[in-house]
């Protein structure tokens, strides 16, 4: 599997950091033209372009997805006797080059009713799914599902957590530390906000476990001997169903307080995924571009390479788990076709 190693490292090399897509996605669109696919490329913004590509000129059943973009920074690849390494290499730039290569393999084998479709702006605000999703896959298919990719080490996902991302305001009065009576901390009451809300049960399932938040993002204050006259918080939950009954909850506990702002930047609900025979399954708590591609079919969820060594700057995937992927891709197709 040379060829595909090689032809990794080739897309790794090629930028694509979010807002930058455009030079990967013709590289890849005329590769998958070359396999014999019919490809569209469609702006989600632009110079921002998601590639759909079908094979076959019958109805499409099945769609593989992953997206085209990767975090910052960029670094290049490179290559040991094990893995192939470099930013994208596991997220997800090998979850692609594997789907390109089952697509070519299944090609060969005379299948069709598949097509690929890979997004731009997953790393940020799913803003090429979301995009997709108003246009659609195109006319109505009984049995339609959408594979998407992203690092499971191979495990076929029952789901994943949706989540809740909020920022809030917290305002205070400056007074001299030495006469905390004077004033009023706005750090303070954030951190006693904060220990409240990391107290409440956000909910639990029996697939994906319990909800979870994390205080990503604390800022405020002037000076150590200075009560602080403002204050604010990035917060971030992972939820296990739906998103809006929390927002909600949130909202009603941040109303109550008239010293504070609050600002929502976004939410998703929890994903519940099908399995199939044969795979290892488990749950997943990140997220995916599945919530926002409903119309794309029923989802699965399962990819080559690690979560934990996506992001990093030793981000890498092991040739072994791409070379399984190849082979795993084109079964789910042979079984939901």
């Amino acid at each position: 599997m040379d060829e595909l190693f090689r032809y990794l490292r080739e897309i790794v090399d090629i930028p694509s950091v979010t807002g930058d897509e455009e030079a990967v996605a013709e590289r890849v669109g005329s590769d998958l033209a070359a396999i014999g696919l019919d490809v569209e490329f469609d702006e989600a913004a632009p110079g921002r372009p998601n590639l759909i590509a079908r094979a076959g000129n019958g109805p499409t059943r099945l769609w593989y997805c992953t997206h085209l973009d990767t975090v910052p920074p960029f670094f290049p690849s490179s290559e040991t006797e094990t893995h192939i390494v470099g930013r994208g290499s596991c997220d997800a730039k090998g979850i692609l080059a594997a789907m390109l290569f089952a697509a070519r393999r299944l090609r060969e084998d005379g299948v069709a009713g598949f097509g690929l479709v890979f997004t731009v702006g997953e790393e940020v605000d799913s803003a090429g799914a979301i995009h997709l999703d108003a246009r659609g896959p195109g006319a109505p298919v009984d049995g339609l599902h959408l594979v998407c990719g992203e690092p499971t080490e191979g495990i076929m996902a029952a789901g994943h957590k949706g989540t809740l991302r909020a920022r809030i305001m917290v305002r205070g009065k400056a007074a001299h530390s030495s006469y905390p009576e004077s004033g009023d901390s706005a750090i303070h009451r954030l951190l006693a906000l904060i220990a409240h809300l990391q107290s409440l049960d956000w909910g639990h399932s029996e697939v994906l476990g319990s909800a979870t938040l994390n205080v990503g993002l604390i800022s405020g204050g002037v000076a150590g001997n200075v009560l602080a006259p403002s204050a604010e918080a990035t917060l971030y939950w992972r939820l296990v169903g739906e998103a809006e009954p929390a927002r909600r909850r949130l909202e009603e506990i941040l109303s109550a307080d008239g010293n504070l702002s609050y600002e929502h930047v976004g939410q998703n609900d929890a994903v519940f995924c099908r399995t199939l025979p044969g795979f290892a399954v488990a749950s997943m708590s990140y997220s995916t571009d599945i919530p926002f591609m409903p119309s794309w079919g029923t989802p699965l969820l399962i990819g080559p390479g690690s979560i934990h060594d996506a992001h990093t700057a030793h981000e890498h995937v092991l040739k072994s788990d791409l070379v399984d992927a190849v082979g795993y891709y084109q079964k789910i197709a042979h079984e939901l076709l």
